[in-house]
């Protein structure tokens, strides 16, 4: 009788899994590059490049954020939900609720900003389209 191999190649989903979790690993470190970026640009720059830089950046986390929740999905779908909840977010600045929020949270600010400013809306685009590119190129060195 032949023992079965117990190698991965017998075990189809271990592959698999492992592509999954280095995908959230690199989503992550992503994520946390963004961050000291955009901490970066607030420290060192000010005036228009600092704010809308941090706009393309916090599509950019988005992007981080929605590939380390959906390894498996590709990167122009990562973009444009990263770029739908950048807007969504935006647009809810029309109602007044996230300045609420904002005025009791330093966290809530940081998510949710404050004020709607309508070329946010161009550059979290600019986000999407830096991020989706840099994600995309990476699936097909991988």
């Amino acid at each position: 009788m032949r023992e079965k191999p117990t190698g991965s190649a017998s075990i189809p989903d271990a592959d698999s899994d492992t592509r999954r979790f280095t995908a959230r690993a690199v989503a992550a470190v992503a994520a946390v590059g963004t961050v000291a970026a955009g901490l970066a640009v607030r420290a060192k720059a000010d005036g228009a490049f600092a704010k809308y830089a941090g706009s393309a950046l916090y599509t950019v986390l988005l992007c981080a954020l929605v590939a380390s929740c959906a390894p498996r999905a590709r990167p122009l779908v990562v973009a444009a939900t990263a770029l739908g909840l950048s807007w969504a977010v935006e647009f809810a600045q029309l109602t007044g609720v996230p300045a609420e929020l904002s005025a009791h949270s330093t966290a809530a600010r940081l998510v949710l900003g404050s004020t709607f400013n309508a070329p946010d809306l161009f550059w979290y685009a600019v986000g999407a389209a830096a991020a989706w590119t840099v994600h995309a190129g990476a699936r097909r060195r991988a």
